[in-house]
């Protein structure tokens, strides 16, 4: 079942926008091959299909809700005013994905 291959892992890595050397490849190509074998191994469980899936770890999980609060915040203006590129109510910030343009 195993269909990593290491230009996988390159594209993979080219879309998330990050480079890898020849190693930090293989690293990822072995953990990926090492997840996709647990994976074989879990789907391989007899009655698979039959076991209720768990909504959480623990049995007795419940949960509270917290009550809404209205806290009070500063004005839109007083934030902006902080800002070095500003128009209206919206802020300029530096390009950082991406080419130059």
């Amino acid at each position: 079942m195993n269909n990593f291959t290491e230009e996988l892992v390159d594209d993979l890595a080219a879309k998330l926008l990050i480079g890898l050397s020849k190693e930090e490849n293989k690293m990822v190509l072995d953990e990926f091959i090492i997840i996709d074998d647990n994976l074989s191994k879990v789907a391989n469980f007899p009655n698979i299909n039959e076991i209720e899936p768990m909504t959480h770890t623990l049995d007795d999980f419940t949960f509270t809700l917290r009550e809404d609060a209205i806290n009070d915040s500063i004005l839109i203006e007083d934030a902006l005013r902080n800002c070095e590129k500003v128009e209206g109510r919206e802020v300029e910030v530096p390009k950082v994905v991406g080419g130059d343009s």
